[in-house]
């Protein structure tokens, strides 16, 4: 009898135990929770995050747990996660939902589900005779988001490098030829202003720079060198820095060409690269252009650099980055502005191409993409220089073999077969230049028009990937018969 009643007092004594735990875990987590919206209201959303996400997943029905943890992923660059749960708050019909919700469908190019939510929002705040501006801002961002989907450029991104934003200009390795960049702190140094970067011309007489003004935005201005000195800065148009943060300039080698980055109502989200040309007749620069998708995104975009002679471009941006990361981008430059055919593509690929989720999605091409990485390769060796020999090619043989000219062949056999590498190669490029230029055309015709012009698209689509084929075969035997020759010295 006692054994049992001791071993009762002993039970209960574990079940008090373990219900004062219990309670006081609640009493702990509820300060917790207290102390996260402290922060959500503050907008500390980082903060806030790890909190809401564990009391999302404890209950992931409850609207309101759903809202403010969307919202935090939503401001920490985490627009994937921030869906489902804001999902759930429309559902739950908690206030705001539907405002974060279009967000996050926009920021992860769900244009169609993202215009329906917002206009879904916009006609309840009508309803109810709220204000509905920011909503029709909201809605009209959405509309041009879904109008640059449509022209994603169609470019090669060879590589990408996460660093510190404070110092992301190391990673860019330009030639000479494509003059030079810099902090702003460096360039003017202990002037008591604040800027940001410092664009300089080779030959070292013209410089661009963004510097903070007095109505406390960033504006930029140029200035050029005489024999005594530098002139006196003067500020770029109204269309270029009116209104907006402007920054990061850059001028192709032509002298006419600024690419550079800026907020405001023409931007996607945070800084868009645009770009604009001078008008040597009217002394003034063109209605500037936003570059579009893939290289502008919801997030802060800028920094667009091109180096003409080593054929490499740059971008630096911060989408899916952590605060204070920056991604820099490298790409080879086009030309001319090729478009994918959107009509005709997969949804969920164009998306992944538009945000360049996978840089390797852009690789139709893997010579190029070798050749490209060469090139980087070198420039960064040797600081942003290529040594000025006669190139009459690049032709990679292995890691250790890149050749420059039909002289560096060792093999007779493997430089005639090159040969007829060059001439297949020359052919497939000019197929497919045409073939690019029949699909931008195929994109912009009614439909009687393209069902006229598709036979021909696919006989080219056919010829062109019949050349490809040919080359890549005839690059493997050049590759192998210069291998033996080099194996046998």
């Amino acid at each position: 009898m006692i054994s049992r009643y001791m071993n009762k007092i002993f039970k209960n004594s574990i079940y008090l135990f373990s219900l004062t735990l219990t309670l006081s875990g609640a009493n702990v987590s509820a300060q917790s929770l207290n102390e996260a919206k402290a922060w959500y209201e503050a907008g500390r959303y980082a903060e806030a995050k790890p909190v809401m996400e564990r009391y999302y997943q404890s209950q992931p029905s409850n609207g309101n747990y759903s809202l403010w943890y969307g919202v935090c992923c939503l401001e920490t660059n985490d627009p994937e996660s921030a869906v489902k749960p804001l999902e759930t708050a429309v559902r739950r019909r908690v206030s705001s939902g539907q405002y974060h919700l279009a967000r996050a469908y926009d920021r992860t190019y769900r244009y169609d589900k993202a215009e329906k939510v917002c206009t879904d929002y916009l006609d309840e705040l009508k309803r109810r005779r709220r204000d509905t501006s920011e909503a029709e801002r909201q809605l009209s961002a959405i509309h041009a988001h879904s109008r640059m989907l449509k022209g994603v450029e169609r470019v090669c991104v060879v590589d990408s490098f996460v660093c510190d934003k404070q110092n992301f200009l190391e990673t860019y390795k330009i030639g000479s030829e494509a003059g030079t960049l810099s902090r702003y702190a460096d360039h003017f140094a202990n002037n008591g202003q604040t800027g940001g970067t410092v664009y300089e011309n080779e030959l070292g007489n013209k410089r661009y720079y963004s510097e903070l003004q007095s109505d406390s935005t960033f504006s930029i201005l140029s200035s050029a060198r005489f024999s005594d000195g530098w002139s006196k800065p003067v500020l770029l148009p109204d269309n270029i820095n009116e209104g907006v943060n402007a920054g990061y300039p850059f001028v192709m080698g032509d002298g006419t060409t600024l690419y550079y980055a800026a907020d405001g109502a023409e931007s996607m989200g945070g800084t868009d690269i645009f770009v604009t040309r001078y008008n040597t007749n009217t002394n003034t620069y063109l209605v500037p252009e936003n570059v579009g998708m893939p290289f502008n995104s919801p997030y802060n975009d800028y920094m667009y650099v091109v180096d003409e002679y080593n054929n490499l471009g740059w971008f630096a941006s911060d989408r899916y980055q952590p605060e204070g990361k920056v991604c820099v981008y490298v790409f080879i430059p086009n030309p001319s502005k090729q478009v994918y055919d959107y009509e005709n593509m997969d949804e969920e690929t164009l998306r992944c191409l538009a945000a360049l989720k996978e840089i390797s999605l852009t690789w139709t091409d893997t010579t190029l993409v070798n050749e490209a990485r060469q090139r980087l390769a070198v420039v960064a060796e040797n600081g942003g220089q290529v040594q000025k020999a006669v190139r009459e090619f690049e032709f990679i043989v292995n890691d250790e073999h890149i050749y420059y000219q039909a002289t560096d062949f060792r093999s007779p056999q493997a430089k005639t077969l090159f040969d007829q590498y060059r001439q297949l190669e020359q052919s497939f490029r000019q197929q497919r230049e045409q073939l690019d230029k029949a699909r931008q055309a195929y994109a912009y015709a009614d439909r009687t028009e393209q069902t006229r012009m598709a036979p021909a698209i696919l006989d080219l689509e056919k010829h062109t990937q019949k050349l490809a084929i040919e080359a890549e075969q005839i690059a493997k035997a050049v590759r192998k018969a210069e291998l033996d020759a080099i194996g046998k010295h």
